[in-house]
């Protein structure tokens, strides 16, 4: 009689993840047709910077270990998509880190997390559906920093030209502060107003300030927004 293989599920890490040999390259094609469509950078520094900070808002909150680690790989995967197509990007991606994880042998409960958290990270069609897409939502929607802004983009012309540059470029700081015995996730963010106007920020930002404070109450958390010291929301 013949034995039935069991297939042997394994703890993946973000480690891991980087190593796929398929993953920087949907990274590195997903930022070049994001590049090609005139947006801002997409690419590993953005990824890598989600997942960090995904992951720290877990911590700093006191959620389990590996919701962390998961909230991490979802933020390391969450613009994979773009590899296909911006729009629905949110789902294109959910399934194509299916395949990657499965690759990698992690248990489908982990993967549909996972899954559940890419699907949901976009602010026009998504909804903060777990403590982990809720991270990876706050994490993502706080990245507004002039390292955006691509080097071609950085003429006064192109500034004057693209609001979406232009608040990048302007914005010298952004960082998430963490309070976790109040329970309190700020956006610090510093402007330059001689790049442009803080209502402009709040014209392409505002859809995804009102997902990130769905997405703290998830974490039964508050989301404060202080853009140069002073506090806005």
């Amino acid at each position: 009689m013949t034995a039935v293989k069991t297939e042997v599920k394994k703890t993946v890490t973000l480690d891991d993840v980087k190593k796929h040999p398929k993953v920087e390259m949907l990274i590195l094609k997903a930022d070049k047709n994001l590049e090609a469509l005139g947006y801002t950078e997409h690419g590993k520094r953005h990824v890598s910077w989600v997942a960090k900070n995904a992951g720290r808002i877990m911590r700093k909150l006191d959620f389990p270990e590996r919701r962390a680690q998961l909230a991490e790989i979802a933020g390391y995967l969450h613009d994979i998509g773009n590899a296909v197509n911006r729009v629905g990007h949110e789902h294109v991606g959910a399934l194509l880190a299916k395949d990657i994880l499965t690759e990698l042998s992690m248990p489908f409960e982990e993967i549909l997390e996972i899954m559940a958290a890419i699907g949901n990270h976009h602010e026009e069609s998504g909804y903060p559906v777990s403590d982990i897409a809720a991270a990876l939502i706050i994490a993502d929607k706080a990245d507004v920093h002039r390292t955006r802004v691509r080097p071609q983009n950085r003429t006064s012309l192109a500034l004057v030209n693209d609001i979406h540059d232009r608040v990048n470029y302007a914005s010298t700081l952004s960082r998430i502060e963490i309070d976790p015995n109040d329970r309190i996730i700020s956006y610090n963010i510093e402007i330059d107003i001689n790049i442009a106007p803080v209502y402009e920020y709040f014209e392409i930002f505002l859809d995804r300030l009102i997902i990130s404070r769905k997405a703290a109450k998830v974490l039964n958390a508050e989301l404060h927004l202080y853009i140069n010291g002073v506090r806005m929301a």
